[in-house]
């Protein structure tokens, strides 16, 4: 088995070493907090949660959701909903307000044939994302946030007169599962948008071989990224990062990135990962005197806290899952130890950090590629917004955040598209995509090159709440290529 590693740019993607689902459930929660995959063979197993849902946009409460599931579970989704367009600029966009695509100009309808997931009434999607298996759920923000996008886009908008339905199906966190979810994708569905899963590569040659668009929220393993039908929002080089992060953090405190620690959690892909971030941030001129893993069995964190007390380090940056790092920080604080800087990832980018660290995270900074949820961005306010129309007190996330991404660029595309409409020309389409911010709603992605990207910003916990404090817009750097690079 090979197991590959991809650097979601900051998204920890740390891989497991393990097959299938045989985990233990905090270390898949760990995967799945940090955007990792593993790339495992594997076919065959029944797919199930797909579900048919039609949903209604134009409500206030977003729409009734009928679901007419068949005996795999599947589920259609038709949900109303659209967003915007491409382009925008570091802190939104300039589209027409509540356009669905942005003020993208729709293509004429002559000639538009019906084929695989397009009838006279429908064109379905599917989202192939990993919500059962050793964590329930894992995933779910992505199909929540796909969901949530064409729930948008159908109270406003269609494709030559046709819905857009979501087939919903469960890739259970296993290769097989996410092979055989794929196989119902390509027979049933016009195209996949916003999926994410940790053993993503397992259903690669299927889509590539049915020649599928897959237009996924992040893609985890090299098998998908060299899928030539498969393509991520969240767009990424393997082993190539931006130092925009680091460089931020030399102009705030340089002579706390002059004594620096780079600690890990010692599982799979996880050390590799942590190097290209010690080598990006060497580059600009940090000291790096610590590069060590933590054991996924250990549970006492003392003797790291003292080894940097020991050297007088004043930058921690540590690449894990929340628990762990929660773990540091309540070991850094029994011990009195308190670093100038001390950073996460983008896993941490969330409620639960400050939930399960309580104080001793607070003042914890990640870079994000996108502006902060509460920054007031009018793409990421829709987000949200048609999130809660869709599930009430659901939690956004970037993986949900770049889910959105990714069924508002299929829309644009389509639209445009009109009756020129296949797979073949909407592949050749998203080929062309070197700029992709969903209307200013994330960095500048280069989706068809599958490329690195430069800019981000980045967000600090400040009282339980995070904050953004790289000032408004994004800030920029060099694409570094690691020695994890391939």
């Amino acid at each position: 088995m090979r197991v590959l590693v991809l650097v979601l740019g900051l998204v920890l993607s740390a891989l497991f070493s393990a097959c299938g689902s045989q985990l233990h459930p905090d270390d898949v929660r760990a995967v799945g907090q940090t955007g990792t995959g593993t790339a495992v063979s594997g076919a065959g197993a029944d797919v199930g949660g797909g579900t048919t849902t039609s949903v209604d946009g134009s409500s206030d409460v977003g729409g009734d959701v009928s679901t007419a599931g068949g005996s795999d579970g599947g589920t259609t989704s038709s949900t109303g909903g659209g967003t915007g367009t491409s382009g925008g600029g570091p802190s939104g966009g300039d589209d027409a307000a509540g356009d669905p695509t942005g003020g993208t100009k729709a293509g004429s309808c002559d000639g538009f044939k019906n084929s695989t997931g397009i009838t006279d009434k429908e064109i379905v999607v599917a989202n192939s994302s990993d919500l059962s298996g050793p964590v329930p759920g894992l995933f779910e923000s992505a199909r929540l946030a796909t969901a949530a996008y064409l729930a948008y886009f159908n109270s406003r908008s269609d494709i030559c007169g046709r819905k857009l339905t979501l087939l919903e199906l469960d890739s259970k966190t296993d290769s097989a599962g996410d092979q055989s979810a794929y196989t119902r994708a390509c027979a049933e569905s016009f195209a996949a948008v916003g999926s994410v899963s940790i053993y993503d590569a397992g259903g690669a040659r299927t889509t590539q071989e049915c020649g599928l668009p897959d237009l996924r929220a992040n893609i985890l393993t090299e098998g998908r990224a060299d899928c030539t039908t498969c393509f991520a929002a969240q767009a990424l080089e393997p082993g190539v990062i931006t130092d925009a992060a680091y460089q931020f953090y030399t102009k705030q405190n340089k002579a706390a990135t002059q004594s620096a620690a780079f600690l890990y959690l010692d599982l799979g892909g996880s050390p590799a990962l942590a190097r290209s971030f010690s080598e990006t941030a060497a580059s600009v001129g940090f000291q790096v005197k610590i590069l060590k893993g933590i054991g996924t069995a250990e549970f006492n964190y003392a003797p790291f806290v003292q080894e940097m007390k020991d050297k007088d380090i004043r930058f921690v940056s540590f690449t894990g899952a929340t628990i762990q790092a929660v773990r540091l920080a309540d070991a850094m604080a029994q011990q009195g130890f308190e670093p100038d800087q001390f950073v996460v990832t983008q896993t941490q980018y969330g409620p639960e950090f400050h939930e399960q660290g309580g104080e001793n995270v607070d003042g914890a900074m990640a870079p994000v590629p996108h502006p902060a949820f509460n920054s007031g961005n009018p793409e990421i306010t829709q987000y949200v917004q048609w999130l809660q129309r869709v599930k009430p007190g659901a939690s956004p996330s970037t993986f949900g955040l770049f889910a959105w991404s990714a069924a508002r660029l299929f829309a644009e595309r389509a639209v445009a598209l009109g009756g020129k409409l296949s797979r073949e020309t909407l592949l050749a389409e998203i080929r062309k995509v070197s700029s992709w911010t969903a209307g200013g709603m994330h960095a500048e992605m280069n989706v068809g090159g599958k490329k690195s990207f430069p800019c981000q910003t980045v967000v600090q916990l400040q009282q339980g709440e995070w904050r953004q404090i790289s000032g408004k817009g994004y800030t920029c750097g060099n694409l570094v290529r690691t020695s994890v690079a391939r």
